[in-house]
């Protein structure tokens, strides 16, 4: 009976040169597998293995590497395409501690594929409780030494009778967070790299018929002049624009980099195949009738996916528009757009294909240059997330802004924004999702939340696509305003009363309007924007220029670039209406040519109104707030107790330990022996939480269960008057009317508890100690997103505030940074700080208390929700009247927060 494993035991991942494997463990049908894998080993890394010589394994040998019980002896191998190229196990030998070894294949040493194996056995060891991996190595294997020293856990030698016996602690470190992250930064960076700068390319499907998709793509690549050679491929035809064609790729005598794909979808596997023996490094598939025509589409797209990725390959697409990178040395344009724009600094990804020629044109129309495009289409492989790994790497893109219509991996996706948002603005339009990504409604979210945990990774969040451009050609060519201080200097008296409401409906501060009169020219306009730059009490800048009569205004342009250079101070113009990077407004580029001057930095953007340039504007002070606040790490808090918090939620969802079953299919056809860390799902389990949350110093205001007048009114003996009388259902204090406030003696308890029975007929109601006034009362809830993880939210506890939904969300775990920007987000906040007659109240406290319960929320995954309701904040403390939460076994580790894997 062949044991199983579970499903998120395998993995595509993105090895050090930028190539991919599949990492999955080893099963009894890896026989002859391992047989052929051992013959291609050199007689030194089978010497290191085994320390000696082994010509070959007996069948025994065989038998026992590939047998395996998922839970003491856990092997995982890693292969590209059919065959097996590296192997890494561990046996158990004691109480929490296992030997561990590994085998690389010659040809593949030095791509990192150690490395990812030993990521991915330590995290299944911990999910067996093995804390400690031990490795005897031989002195001379320096390569196996470095992978174990490497890896950031802590680790320990010693030599002994010839060998180095190593020590590894597989205990998470900072260190081992930080080397995770970075070998992943790398390898997504380089396999985007080697897509956007190929030596060669291929258009597979290149027909003679005009308008057709392939020679479509060929004719652009030529019209770009690409730097490399370009391949058509089509199976009859001896020549396509003038170039010579191939009959496949295989038959292309040069080396081939990058192939796009043009032919009817049920070939494009055919073309995989052939692309994967020509050692092409990356497809961009423009082919539809996959995801976007349904189930079946979708099952063939899944089958691109891996197939691509098994072979080493990465996939733009399918169904997309394709990729361009306006770099000099490369010049390539790879998409089915004839209009790319020139050289920029901005990185533009855009995962609607249909969209894609509308948004190049878009861009190409205001004159901002990009550094490269990619379309990903169905984004079968290749995702924003890729994107974001390269862009944060490349020095020529110093803006990146995302078209999106769904979040493939949406944890991981604020996890890089949050990292990259620090060097480089991101602007994203997120649009309502599709089926095959994750809408906010699929994630249980409102779009509001995804508007906040977007903020709080720092992310540029526009409405529309005007709005991206809008923001996008400010953040490339202007600096960033250090405040929110506006001058407006301007030739209409109406266009500045405009600019100015417009500033303080974006939470800007305008100064009075600089109404210079309609006859201003050069000379007036420089002056006075000179002198509202040299003021201490100016941000940013914004110059309107619409004369009634016509001017100078070439003369007016080179006076605005003039005094804007230097001062440190963004500068934002209505030109004449004129919507983009006005030519006269524009500081060129070096080198640029003539018919396609690029921007460089010190451009001034034009908007087609003045309060087009304030929205950019709030946007960018919005950011460069966000920015300017340190990036400093969860505080550390010394009075938690997650270990006995997690032993109590373990206790009451009473986990079995899980025996071995047969096999079982999981996901996509791959094997799978379950964790005893992650048991089947069972039913959810509802609870009081007051004991959980005193794990993490917590306390519930005490209250009881009362279902009669006379045990109302002992409890409240009990507890000390006066008190309050409730209904005991927890969605209560979503109700008017289910609270009675302030009761000072028995007949007050008697008389409420009389006027629950007639008007609500409710049995079960609770008595609680009055909490001190005047309070504020607030909301603080935890939702286990099956896409971002813990999500911790706050509102105020008014009916009002409910109805309205004013809610902030943030991910948890939290910064001290992260809990004061919660509070502050809904609408309501000014209640807390001493405004419309409420006295101010201890936020600092009720600030520590997200704090406190974001730690929670991310240590304990089988948290599904808590809710806290309500949370009163008073004027030195807060309290919680009531907690309740909801239990349920995970199905498995939240990924993100592992080991390295494509999503």
């Amino acid at each position: 009976m062949e044991a199983q494993y579970p499903a998120h035991w395998e993995a595509d991942v993105v090895l050090a040169d930028g190539g991919t494997a599949h990492v999955r463990p080893i099963r009894p049908a890896d026989a002859d597998r391992l047989r052929s894998f051992y013959s291609r080993l050199s007689d030194e890394s089978i010497y290191f293995r085994f320390f000696g010589p082994r010509p070959r394994l007996s069948d025994r040998d065989v038998e026992r590497f590939t047998n395996v019980d998922y839970v003491d002896r856990v092997a995982l191998i890693a292969t590209i395409g059919t065959e097996m190229v590296a192997v890494i196990r561990y046996d158990k030998t004691g109480p929490g501690e296992a030997e561990v070894a590994f085998l690389v294949e010659d040809a593949h040493q030095g791509r990192g594929v150690a490395s990812v194996l030993l990521e991915h056995l330590a995290a299944t060891a911990r999910e067996q409780g093995i804390e400690t991996f031990v490795a005897d190595v031989l002195p001379a294997n320096m390569r196996m030494m470095g992978v174990l020293r490497q890896a950031g856990y802590t680790a320990q030698s010693r030599f002994a009778d010839g060998v180095v016996r190593m020590t590894l602690d597989l205990t998470p470190t900072e260190t081992s967070a930080e080397v995770t992250t970075s070998r992943e930064h790398r390898a997504e960076s380089r396999s985007i790299a080697r897509l956007l700068t190929p030596g060669s390319v291929a258009v597979i499907g290149a027909s003679r018929e005009p308008g057709g998709v392939g020679q479509t793509v060929l004719r652009n690549l030529l019209a770009a002049d690409f730097t490399g050679p370009v391949y058509p491929v089509h199976r009859e035809v001896r020549a396509v624009a003038g170039v010579r064609a191939y009959p496949s790729v295989t038959a292309i005598d040069g080396d081939v980099d990058l192939a796009v794909v043009a032919v009817p979808a049920e070939s494009v596997l055919d073309v995989v195949e052939e692309c994967a023996q020509k050692g092409v490094h990356g497809l961009v598939v423009v082919s539809s009738g996959f995801g976007e025509t349904g189930a079946e589409g979708r099952e063939r797209q899944d089958e691109l996916a891996r197939t691509a990725r098994s072979y080493g390959l990465r996939v733009v697409g399918p169904n997309c528009l394709g990729i361009a990178n306006t770099d000099r040395s490369v010049r390539l344009n790879a998409t089915l757009a004839a209009t790319v724009p020139g050289r920029g600094k901005v990185g533009f990804f855009s995962q609607s294909g249909a969209l894609g020629t509308a948004l190049l044109q878009r861009v190409a129309q205001r004159g901002m240059g990009i550094s490269s495009f990619v379309s990903a289409g169905n984004r079968a492989d290749v995702s924003g997330n890729d994107l974001l790994q390269y862009w944060e790497e490349d020095d020529a893109t110093e803006v990146i802004l995302l078209y999106l219509e769904s979040l493939g991996n949406p944890r991981k996706f604020t996890r890089l924004a949050r990292r990259i948002s620090r060097r480089k603005p991101v602007v994203v339009v997120k649009s309502g999702g599709t089926p095959s990504g994750h809408s906010a409604e699929e994630l249980g979210l409102p779009d509001s939340a995804i508007s906040s945990l977007f903020a709080q990774a720092g992310l540029i969040r526009v409405d529309d696509l005007i709005q991206l451009f809008d923001v996008g050609q400010l953040l490339a060519y202007q600096p960033l305003p250090a405040g929110p201080k506006v001058a407006l200097v301007t030739n209409s008296d109406a266009l500045g009363l405009l600019a100015a409401d417009a500033c303080l409906a974006a939470g800007l501060e305008p100064r009075p309007p600089v109404n210079l009169g309609p006859a201003a020219g050069a000379a007036e306009f420089g002056a006075a924007l000179e002198g509202e730059l040299a003021s201490a009490g100016v941000d940013a800048a914004v110059v309107i220029y619409m004369p009634p009569l016509p001017g100078d205004a070439e003369a007016v342009a080179a006076e605005l670039l003039r005094v804007s250079q230097g001062s440190g101070k963004p500068v934002l113009t209505t030109f004449e209406g004129h919507l983009g990077m006005h030519p006269a407004l524009q500081v060129t580029e070096p080198g640029a040519s003539r018919e396609r001057p690029a921007p460089a930095r010190g451009s001034i953007p034009s908007y087609a109104a003045p309060e087009e340039a304030v929205r950019a504007l709030a946007q960018a002070a919005r950011y460069a707030a966000w920015r300017a606040q340190p990036a400093t790490p969860p505080p550390a808090l010394d009075d938690l107790d997650p270990a006995r918090a997690r032993a109590l939620v373990h206790d009451l969802l009473s986990v079995p330990e899980p025996t071995p079953g047969p096999a079982a299919e999981t996901a996509g056809t791959r094997r799978g022996v379950r964790s005893a860390a992650f048991a089947e799902p069972g039913p959810p389990v509802e609870i009081d939480a007051a004991e959980l949350l005193s794990c993490y110093g917590l306390t519930v205001w005490p209250a009881e269960m009362v279902r009669s007048p006379e045990e109302a009114v002992a409890a409240a003996e009990r507890l000390g008057w006066p008190v309050v009388l409730k209904v005991a259902d927890p969605g209560a204090s979503r109700r008017a009317g289910t609270v009675r406030l302030g009761l000072t003696g028995p007949e007050m308890v008697r008389h409420a508890y009389a006027e629950f029975a007639d008007q609500l007929g409710e049995k079960v109601l609770a008595v609680q100690r009055m909490a001190p006034q005047p309070a504020v009362p607030t909301v603080v809830g935890v939702v286990e997103d099956p896409a971002f993880g813990p999500v911790v939210s706050f509102g105020l506890g008014e009916v009002t505030a409910r109805l309205l939904q004013d809610q902030g969300y943030r991910l948890a775990p939290l910064t001290a940074e992260d809990a004061a920007a919660l509070v502050r987000s809904v609408r309501a906040a000014p209640l807390l700080f001493g405004q419309y007659g409420y006295p101010p109240v201890a936020v600092d406290a009720l600030e520590e208390l997200l704090v406190r319960v974001g730690r929670l929320a991310n240590d304990l995954p089988e948290v599904a929700r808590l809710d806290l309701d309500q949370v009163l904040v008073g004027e030195s403390s807060v309290m919680i009247l009531g907690a309740r939460a909801t239990l349920r076994t995970p199905a498995g580790p939240r990924l993100d927060g592992g080991p390295r894997r494509l999503s």
